[in-house]
């Protein structure tokens, strides 16, 4: 699927069972992509869809309406960097290793957020983005490029979740030895 305007909205519950439901009203209600909905650390279940953005806001609004008072963290970004799908999908394509950058959050809102800010910001390669999955909740995403690049990528996607006190740890390796194997970050 192409998609014109790409969009990503993101909901994460407290229960499971309305974790299920949110999602499936999710999807009947627009015709967006369903990227992730399963359970995640500690006990919650998360959805996350992409498409059209008027379609995503759509979906995402029913999404919250459903969730109710059982949504815990939730996120609607229209107009999403073209990197960020493939890298929460691990089929990122990158050319080669530059130096590597690591942001570390709390939650899944804030990682996705701070990675679009940070390939938005400087001309880097999204690597991967983490979601929760046998983190205990947290999340995490890995980028390459040119180290100038990446430091100013760094920065931006730290900036923009700071405030909001998500923001676990941020590295940078300018020269990462050749055996570093991402999947297993």
């Amino acid at each position: 699927m192409t998609l014109k305007e790409p969009a990503v909205a993101l909901i994460e519950l407290r229960s499971i069972a309305r974790g299920v439901k949110t999602a499936d009203d999710m999807v009947k209600k627009a015709p967006v992509r369903l990227l992730d909905a399963r359970t995640v650390c500690p006990g919650k279940y998360m959805i996350l869809i992409a498409g059209e953005t008027a379609a995503v806001e759509e979906s995402y609004r029913i999404g919250v309406a459903t969730g109710g008072e059982m949504v815990v963290d939730e996120l609607f970004l229209p107009y999403a960097s073209h990197q960020l799908i493939p890298a929460m999908q691990a089929c990122a394509v990158v050319p080669k290793m530059d130096a590597l950058g690591v942001v570390e959050t709390f939650t899944v809102a804030s990682v996705i957020l701070s990675a679009d800010a940070a390939v938005k910001a400087a001309g880097v390669s999204l690597i991967e983005v983490r979601m929760a999955n046998g983190l205990g909740g947290k999340s995490f995403y890995t980028m390459t490029g040119p180290l100038n690049e990446l430091e100013a990528a760094v920065e931006a996607g730290v900036a923009i979740i700071k405030s909001a006190g998500t923001l676990v740890c941020r590295e940078i390796i300018p020269n990462p030895h050749e055996d570093i194997n991402l999947k297993l970050l």
